[in-house]
């Protein structure tokens, strides 16, 4: 028993470090992983991106995971459900799929696709080379609740039940199902955000101007509520024009970014990290970025701002 309580920092103090893992370096292991053990061993074959200060914890912020997922032609990650959400962002090859709930979607570069706690969803590659995607899961938060279920299928892969499409139609369109509501906090019934879409968006409005702090940023949402595709994990898009500095910017929200064009520098407290295409980097919470474009560049990134803002606790500050 304690006669007092822990005193409160005066400001955020982050257990997560600054990080990046060049992907030129690790898709030889993510590939070698392929040869070394089989789909229906691993049920998920996943390269773990672990943070380098929360090491054994299987994390990249303490409320976030992050890891490489690899396919390989004619293997199928079996159906299975958990009380974890999920995001995919496919990096590498053609061919794969993803089913959410009896509805798949083709895999291409730069789709972001979720699925939300509690949803049926597996993967298959009907392709010819493997396939590579960044998955990230509130794995951390859940566990800290310790409100985690998880459930196999009695079946390897779903039956599709609606043509590929259906949701982004049904739901994606500034239109929905005449009886359909939702509450904020629900998770969007469009599973996947097409690249092609999001960067027709960021292209159109980097003919204005930028921000000085962010370039040219947008954040997906549930379309039919305009909350975060789903309640524990907000996701972003970003695009920086060739030679665009940004003022330094901290936020409480640790967040991992994802170049999937270009390049540059990402400066975070004053220490410089070089990116590329498909680098994945992590920005802690309440530490200072900076990004320099060295061409037109366009990021992906995700964080838990939603729970932080649900619960009142976010906050930013643009220097």
């Amino acid at each position: 028993m304690r006669l007092s309580r822990p005193s409160p920092y005066p400001r955020p103090i982050s257990t997560a470090a600054p990080a990046i893992w060049k992907y030129d370096d690790v898709c030889d292991f993510v590939r070698e992983a392929g040869d070394l053990i089989t789909a229906e061993e691993a049920e998920r074959r996943v390269l773990i991106l672990e943070n380098p200060a929360l090491r054994g914890q299987s994390c990249i912020t303490p409320s976030l995971y992050a890891g490489l997922q690899v396919i390989l032609p004619g293997e199928v990650a079996p159906a299975h459900r958990h009380s974890q959400s999920a995001l995919r962002l496919v990096l590498d090859g053609e061919g794969a799929y993803t089913a959410v709930d009896g509805e798949r979607t083709t895999m291409k570069r730069g789709d972001f696709i979720i699925t939300p706690s509690w949803t049926w969803h597996d993967h298959g590659n009907l392709g010819d080379e493997p396939v590579v995607w960044l998955d990230g899961l509130d794995i951390p938060t859940v566990r800290f609740f310790e409100a985690g279920f998880a459930e196999k299928s009695e079946h390897k892969s779903q039956t599709p039940q609606r043509e590929e499409g259906d949701s982004l139609a049904r739901y994606g369109s500034n239109m929905v199902p005449v009886d359909f509501y939702q509450q904020p906090s629900d998770p969007t019934k469009v599973f996947v955000y097409p690249y092609r879409e999001t960067r027709r968006s960021l292209e159109k409005i980097s003919r204005g101007t930028a921000d000085d702090h962010f370039g040219f940023k947008l954040r997906f949402v549930n379309p039919a509520t305009g909350a975060s595709p789903m309640p524990t994990i907000g996701a972003f898009a970003q695009w920086l024009p060739q030679g665009f500095k940004s003022r330094p910017a901290r936020c409480t929200d640790g967040t991992v970014y994802v170049c999937l064009e270009g390049g540059g520098q990402a400066v975070i407290e004053g220490e410089t990290h070089d990116f590329t295409v498909n680098d994945v980097f992590v920005v802690p919470s309440w530490k200072a970025l900076e990004l320099n474009a060295a061409e037109d560049t366009v990021l992906f990134s995700y964080s838990d701002r939603p729970v932080q803002q649900m619960l009142g606790l976010w906050r930013e500050a643009r220097l």
